[in-house]
Formats: C-alpha cells, structure tokens, sequence
C-alpha cells in the first residue's frame, strides 16, 4: 500500500510538473509581428525582369505583381536567381534588365540568406540596428534561444542560432513587406512551427525563398516560378 500510495504521489507531481511545462510552453511559444498598412494595393512590381551575368541571362525575363496580403514564394532550382532578386529588391547592385519597381514609401524587412557577417553580442546587433531591445531579447527567449549566449560573440553562435537572431530582427521590425531568403536552415522543428504559426495569424506581405516544401505550402498563398 505504501509503494502504491508513493507511485500516486510520483504520478500527481509528475502531472503537475508536466501541466506547468505545457503553461509556459503555451505562455513562451506566441510569437508576435506587427506589419504596417500601405495605401497602395501593389507593392511590388517586376517588368521583363532578368538577372544577367556577363552575357548569360540567369532568369527571365520575368513579369509579376506583388500585392499587399500576399506571401509569395519565390520557386527555382539552385542558381536560377532568387537569391538574386531578392538582394536586388532590397539595394544590392545586380546585374539585370528590365524593371523591379516598389510602391512608394515601401518599408522592407530583409532577413539575408548569410549569417557569416554577424558579430559581437546579441545586444550590439540589436543597437546597430535600432531594434526595440526588450523586444528583441523576448523574442528570441521565446525561441528558445539560451539567456546564456546573450553575452557571448555571435560569431561563435551554432547555425540555428544565428539564423534565430535574425528572425528576431525581422520579427522586431515593422515593416510593409518582409523578404526572407532560406529563413529556415538549421531552425528546430519547434521553431518553424511557432515561425508558421505567426505568419498564418499575422498574415504579412512576404516574398521568400524556402527549401521546406511543408513550410513554403502552408504559407506561400502563391507561387513565383522563375
């Protein structure tokens, strides 16, 4: 009776640590963006749009409309130009034709493909990029980044801690559009269910490049085939 009466105390505080977990899972895992409102319908627009290097045109040309609500993803094989459009939508000089032309006052969030340039601590990024600090630190907690590489040189930050800092960015910033290239790699499965689920709730104008078939289905509204 005694062992019997011990295993149901085992099994009530075993409840009771298990329904706390799901507590502050369910208080920790509600991530938040905030996009804003532009008055135009079209955001984004590419007229006979190709990249080229030297005398091989990589893509294109390309015709398409961005509108606001819209998630769009960008889809081609490797080395067919999306990462390209995306570095030239957001200011880098890219060899191409044609036009991509914004919407006036356009505001864009950029979350690059590359981590190798981040440096220095999780604060400093946040500073050097205006960022609301508190913000940034919750989000990236409830991302389940450790308090402990809070004070550590990102560029000592495994893949999907770097790839989490800039969604953090990205998820600080209010913005009219995001543009996200590969967000994912190296992201945990719990990570990129709680990224869905935002997206899904907040339903911001997005263009992105994604490997993750499941991710890109669930969210992409539409399909940029280049």
């Amino acid at each position: 009776m005694k062992r019997a009466k011990a295993a149901e105390r085992r099994q009530q505080s075993a409840a009771k640590e298990k329904e706390k977990l799901l507590k502050d899972l369910e208080r920790n895992d509600t991530l938040k963006v905030t996009p804003l409102r532009h008055h135009a319908d079209i955001l984004l627009e590419a007229l006979d749009l190709s990249i080229v290097y030297g005398e091989r045109i990589v893509t294109g040309p390309l015709n398409f409309t961005l509108r606001q609500g819209e998630r769009a993803a960008l889809m081609g094989r490797n080395g067919s130009g999306k990462s390209s459009i995306v570095k030239l939508l957001t200011g880098d000089d890219i060899p191409h034709t044609g036009t991509l032309r914004t919407a006036s006052g356009l505001v864009i969030s950029y979350m690059p493909q590359d981590t190798s340039f981040l440096c220095g601590t999780v604060l400093d990024f946040a500073r050097e990029h205006d960022l609301d600090e508190t913000l940034f630190l919750t989000i990236l907690r409830k991302l389940d980044f450790p308090r402990v590489q809070f004070e550590k040189d990102m560029r000592s930050f495994s893949g999907g801690q770097k790839k989490k800092a800039l969604l953090a960015k990205t998820l600080s910033e209010r913005a009219h559009l995001y543009v996200w290239d590969e967000p994912l790699n190296f992201v945990d499965v719990l990570s990129r269910m709680q990224i869905r689920d935002l997206l899904l709730a907040t339903k911001p104008t997005m263009l992105f490049v994604e490997h993750d078939k499941t991710f890109m289905d669930e969210i992409a509204t539409r399909q940029i085939r280049l």
